[in-house]
């Protein structure tokens, strides 16, 4: 695949049923290299086998959520140039309806259960910041005080001083006569007259306060958020779920951070019966390292587990909850794949669809169960799962199959201690031999899947081998997989990617294991610059957006507070025994340094130091900073961007590893 096919890449993202089981919905995405931005629309497909039908013409429409009675969508809108805002459209299709106008955008919602009104959570900007007094440039702003030990995000900035608050608005019929925007006029005493309003009815304010509200879901007559505390003097990853009441009359408890769970999310059963999805962050309230983020249900106030921490793993990106009649469909991430399982209240659990995909997102009425899904051949397809069978709906993939798509070759091998390592080889068409590019994923808690992947497609196309595996510290092989590098990076995950490389090349002759290449992103970069600093095999590296001194990430990043103390541990010399900035000496391996200026979990600074460092000392570096864009962007950044970086990628292993 060339680069410039990411824009036939089209992922799926999380679909919504019909009551009645008759159709569906869901969003595309896929970048635009022209448009310059991902791009997609709002489909729907009648159920259990119509052709799909794309219902907007929005550029970037998003989240489709069905009303209760299935009669109304509502979704998310990006305008070409302005935020997030909720419309509402017919089922069927029309002119769409704005909902919102929050000024910094909209990053989720919830239907009512009489389908009238819509709660949403959007950032509110202090007074005086982020365009909310007209004219006044950002550089022109008062001075930021910070109390706490977190003030940024990455994809945001500085968080303080716009916590996401809760609304609540009424929805407009979309047969009704549309809302004009008043003509310009002098209100009394000669004041300017306030913000255009787009919308007809101001929302109702739930929540005024510095506490940011998210996972949103009406409980009968209340709306549940989980809610968060920015500023504090320590960082505390455990969760408090409170009950908004929608008539603006309070809140109220529902389950106190005393509980000790992180909840990433909430969702409520026909009967009422609340389930989670959480995690025990343990007694120092930050031990987020392979968590067992499994389903509780929570009864008579008191949440309870019903999903093995061991076993099962639902802490995907992306991962939700669906119920369905009084049990619940969650996303269980292993080997590589996502499956899709139902679990009872009792812990009961049945794969409902399982086998070579990655499951986005899910819905379901009675026993009928639609999916996002992706494979090695599609970045998303639509799947219907009814009488145990799946059936793939759509053939978005099929743009991308002819672009020159490899399946990469699975495999297991022993590490030298006999410990499985599980991956991937994948090689152009071809006798070979080829030159080999060994890749190191993030995270570390995250993992390579079976997905059609970007990043070793254009490298493949450009000649290349690539080896890729999950390491100890990667996510989908249980919680001591994980644990297994806590306070010990560098060690058993270095060792493994190695005795992966080098039984990957042993296993065919195509691959040549004299030309050797390493590269990685984030947790990817901090292993690149350990290994070369340790191993001096390979012609080239690429170390990108990587975490490379824990000492300065602690006071940079916006994960900083606690990343590096559950990662690396708290003791000078035990951090410098894992840090590959105080190994930075060692390394001559001609090093490509990578990264974005506004990311803020492993922050630029990261980058020029480990840089400067290689350039003072005499070994061969160059470094590229992309602008505007932050940790994402590989995975959602500008499409121009992107393809910038596979150019600059490509034409750095031409240098260092010729392909003749």
């Amino acid at each position: 695949m060339r680069a410039a096919g990411i824009e036939k890449l089209i992922s799926v993202g999380r679909p919504d049923i019909a009551p009645d089981g008759s159709f569906g919905v869901f969003a595309t995405s896929r970048p635009d290299i022209a448009a310059n931005r991902a791009v997609g629309q709002i489909w729907r497909i009648e159920l259990p086998g119509g052709t799909p039908r794309r219902l907007t013409r929005g550029t970037a429409d998003s989240a489709p959520r069905l009303s209760p009675d299935g009669s109304q969508i509502a979704f998310l809108r990006a305008a070409s140039a302005g935020p997030a805002q909720v419309f509402v459209v017919d089922a069927g299709g029309g002119e769409p309806v704005q909902v919102s106008d929050a000024p910094l955008g909209v990053s989720e919602f919830a239907w009512s259960p009489d389908g009238d009104r819509i709660a949403y959570a959007a950032c509110v900007p202090e007074a005086g910041r982020y365009g909310s007094v007209e004219g006044l440039d950002a550089n022109a702003e008062s001075p930021r005080r910070i109390t706490g030990v977190r003030w940024h995000a990455n994809g945001l900035g500085y968080i303080a001083d716009r916590p996401s608050q809760v609304f609540l608005a009424a929805v407009p019929a979309t047969d009704a006569e549309p809302f004009y925007e008043p003509a310009p006029a002098v209100l009394e005493e000669g004041h300017a007259a306030p913000r255009k309003r787009v919308v007809a009815d101001e929302p109702i304010r739930l929540t005024e306060d510095d506490i940011s509200y998210s996972g949103l879901v009406f409980h009968g007559e209340e709306i549940l958020a989980v809610s968060e505390r920015i500023e504090a003097d320590r960082r505390d990853l455990r969760s408090r779920v409170v009950g908004l009441r929608a008539d603006g009359a309070g809140e109220r408890e529902i389950i106190a951070p005393e509980a000790g769970l992180s909840i990433s999310g909430v969702a409520v059963a026909d009967d009422g019966t609340l389930a989670l999805l959480a995690f025990e962050p343990g007694e120092s309230h930050v031990d987020f390292i392979a968590p067992g983020v499994g389903l509780w249900i929570v009864e008579d106030g008191s949440p309870r587990r019903v999903t093995d921490e061991e076993t099962i793993d639902l802490g995907e990106v992306g991962s939700h909850i669906t119920a369905v009649g009084p049990d619940f469909l969650v996303q269980d991430r292993t080997r590589g794949r996502v499956r899709l399982l139902r679990v009872t209240r009792h812990g009961h659990v049945t794969e409902v669809l399982g086998g070579d995909v990655e499951v986005g997102g899910h819905a379901a009425v009675s026993d009928s169960v639609i999916a996002s899904v992706a494979t090695p051949a599609s970045a998303g397809e639509l799947v219907l799962v009814e009488d145990g069978e799946a059936v793939t709906l759509t053939t978005f993939g099929a743009d991308a199959a002819g672009s020159g798509i490899t399946t990469p070759r699975e495999l297991e091998v022993d590490a030298r201690d006999e410990y499985p390592v599980h991956g991937w080889v994948a090689m152009p068409a071809g006798a070979g031999p080829f030159p080999v590019i060994l890749q190191i994923h993030g995270g570390p808690y995250a993992s390579y899947g079976i997905h059609l992947f970007d990043e070793t497609q254009v490298l493949v196309d450009a000649g290349y081998a690539v080896v890729y595996c999950n390491p100890r510290g990667s996510a989908g092989y249980g919680r001591e997989h994980g644990r297994s590098i806590r306070q010990a990076m560098g060690t058993v995950d270095h060792t493994d990617v190695i005795d992966f490389l080098e039984a990957a090349i042993a296993s065919d002759d195509r691959l040549d294991g004299g030309r050797l290449g390493i590269m990685g992103g984030s947790y990817g970069g901090y292993l690149t610059a350990w290994i070369i600093a340790h191993d001096h095999r390979f012609a080239g590296a690429i170390v990108e957006r990587g975490f490379l001194d824990p000492a300065s990430f602690q006071g940079t990043s916006d994960i900083g507070s606690f990343f590096g103390d559950e990662y690396v541990g708290t003791d000078a010399e035990q951090i410098a025994a894992q840090s590959p900035f105080a190994v930075v000496g060692q390394v001559t391996t001609a090093t490509l340094v990578v990264h974005s200026e506004l990311d803020f979990r492993c922050p630029l600074e990261q980058a020029t130091r480990y840089y400067s460092a290689l350039k003072r000392q005499g070994t061969p570096a160059e470094m590229l900073i992309f602008p505007g864009e932050d940790h994402e962007l590989t995975r959602s950044g500008r499409p121009r961007h992107r393809l910038e970086r596979f150019d600059a990628v490509t034409e750095w292993w031409s240098r260092m590893l010729p392909t003749s």
